[in-house]
């Protein structure tokens, strides 16, 4: 809809836009010279990191990365499309987004079918309450839903009468709703789709229905139906719980994907609100996109059964066309026999949420599925790896991670560093669990610089200082300095202090957990702090490593002295 609004009348928009009393409607703001602090409406921070440049145009939040313009502004925070957002801005300075009359038809055709939808869902809402919804309510207590959470998802009863939408509607939405398939009138003759089944209300971003997936309560072949595609409903682009996520949560940083509606509000219940569901058989493409739109952090949930392992692997296959460095897939493999609704019910949200954060990176699933059944002791079955992986690393773009997944490919299909050996006929452990690893060699995997500072951060505290007047003099390395002031500020001087208040203290764990994300392979502590000096202090580090390559060549003759001195130059920076 975008490409619908001229795009001079955008930035005229934009220009009109005092974008400092725009943002401060919604947040207070405070005057910091020519721009404006506060503290970032997009994730939860105790000190200001998000800036606003109203002689620019943009804001920019140095903790989550949050940067945009005013619309982009206002899609975030209220949660809108593009032309909403649009349409909302132009109101404010008293203009007429000027789209053209096919335009104005077609926004008016989709409110018109979103109108009927959403007179559906609370027709629904209503029969479920209503005395002919008992059967359904019991079965939703059976199911261990309370009234909060059927509330907030908008779960409803679609009567066994076969008409009783059709007939409760007006004229000018029985149109609609056949229109969106809602009601057929396949044989000439209006039908309710849905009849006697619980209905699941799909909502999109701006929380209009667009569709229903219904339960049925009866003997149907068909235990779940989902509405047909419409001009509003396009099933590979929608995602079931999205927008009760983003209610639920104001800045998403990961969603973990499930494969049904009882599954995702089985866990909202529970405390774990970022759970949604693709519609359809399996994650496509298309999906996938619509996924990454609003997080790079996703875990896909499947039961552990032959049936999961397939959805798994199609989704993984999907993906890697798509992966990207910073993106963070992750594989969950449930127990055979669970799913998340009976799992989290059975051992409580604690431990399916330390699942979740066990679950299995992309990079290892994909080497730990392709090895199955092979004994890479063998030649000829290293040479079956590599058939079966290459052409899945060609897949992907070229970036970082598949730079070190094509390493270690090699390192494995190689023969020079072999598998850990196996008792014959013992495989790994899925079960919801980690599988049993191989193991594993360092590879060295360029970093940015950026990302070396932290790491080195975590490995000697004591560098902060020096990283903070780096990057204030450099204005760059913005992960490293926040982590550096961060440290400073909470006066943290040893590696074993830092990981204990890291571990301790929520909000700090909530603004760094995801520092590390886009890494796949930590290099080594002594590689780390290497590097970190050679950005800190280049030239004195090209002093210390002349000075130890010269005490290494004559070792053998060192006095007591040059043996301590080192000792010195090795070890570094200590703990």
């Amino acid at each position: 809809m975008s490409g619908l609004i001229p795009q001079q009348f955008v930035e005229n928009l934009l220009d009109r836009i005092d974008l400092a009393e725009l943002i401060g409607s919604r947040i207070t703001l405070k005057k910091a010279g020519a721009n404006y602090k506060a503290c970032c409406p997009f994730h939860d921070e105790k000190t200001p990191s998000f800036n606003v440049r109203p002689d620019k145009g943009f804001y920019h939040c140095f903790g989550c990365g949050a940067h945009g313009d005013a619309i982009s502004f206002v899609r975030e925070f209220e949660g809108l499309g593009f032309t909403e957002a649009v349409e909302e801005l132009a109101k404010r300075v008293g203009l007429e987004v000027p789209y053209d009359r096919a335009a104005k038809q077609e926004i008016q055709q989709a409110r018109t079918l979103t109108d009927a939808l959403d007179f559906a869902s609370r027709f629904y809402q209503s029969a479920l309450k209503g005395q002919q919804g008992a059967y359904a309510r019991d079965y939703l207590q059976q199911r261990g839903l309370d009234n909060a959470i059927i509330e907030q998802y908008q779960v409803g009863y679609a009567p066994s009468t076969g008409t009783a939408l059709f007939d409760v509607a007006s004229k000018d939405l029985q149109g609609p709703l056949i229109e969106t398939g809602t009601v057929s009138d396949k044989y000439g003759k209006p039908r309710d789709l849905f009849r006697n089944r619980v209905m699941f209300p799909i909502r999109n971003s701006r929380g209009r229905t667009v569709a229903f997936g219904g339960r049925t309560l009866g003997d149907d072949k068909a235990k779940y139906i989902n509405s047909p595609e419409s001009d509003v409903f396009h099933k590979s682009r929608e995602i079931y719980g999205l927008f009760e996520a983003k209610q639920a949560i104001r800045q998403l940083d990961k969603l973990l994907v499930v494969e049904g509606y009882m599954d995702v509000i089985a866990l909202a219940q529970h405390g774990i609100h970022y759970a949604v569901a693709t519609l359809g058989t399996a994650t496509n493409q298309d999906s996938l996109t619509a996924l990454l739109k609003q997080v790079r952090h996703i875990v896909f949930c499947f039961d552990g059964d032959q049936a999961g392992f397939r959805a798994a692997d199609r989704a993984m296959e999907n993906a890697l066309e798509l992966m990207a460095d910073g993106l963070h897939l992750q594989f969950l493999m449930l127990p055979q026999g669970e799913d998340p609704d009976t799992l989290v019910r059975k051992e409580g949200p604690e431990a399916f949420q330390k699942r979740i954060e066990g679950a299995t990176p992309l990079s290892r699933y994909l080497f730990d599925r392709q090895s199955e059944g092979l004994d890479l002791q063998l030649p000829e079955h290293r040479g079956e790896l590599r058939a079966r992986v290459e052409p899945l690393l060609n897949k992907m773009p070229r970036s970082t991670l598949r730079d070190a997944m094509w390493h270690e490919m090699l390192r494995l299909c190689g023969g020079r560093n072999q598998w850990q050996s196996r008792q014959q006929g013992q495989k790994g452990r899925w079960n919801g669990e980690r599988r049993d690893r191989v193991s594993e060699d360092r590879i060295d995997v360029k970093l940015s610089k950026d990302s070396i500072l932290c790491l080195a951060l975590l490995e000697a505290p004591d560098l902060a200082t020096e990283v903070t007047e780096l990057a204030r003099s450099s204005r760059q390395f913005n992960q490293a300095r926040n982590f550096a002031e961060w440290i400073l500020a909470n006066d943290i001087r040893d590696r074993k202090t830092l990981v204990r208040t890291l571990a301790l203290d929520t909000g700090a764990r909530e603004r760094f957990y995801h520092l590390f994300d886009g890494i796949e392979h930590i290099p080594a502590r002594e590689s780390t702090l290497a590097a970190a000096r050679e950005l800190l202090s280049p030239n004195e580090e090209a002093s210390r490593q002349q000075r130890l390559a010269t005490l290494l060549r004559n070792l053998s003759n060192l006095t007591s002295e040059e043996r301590q001195e080192l000792r010195a130059l090795s070890s570094g920076t200590g703990d």
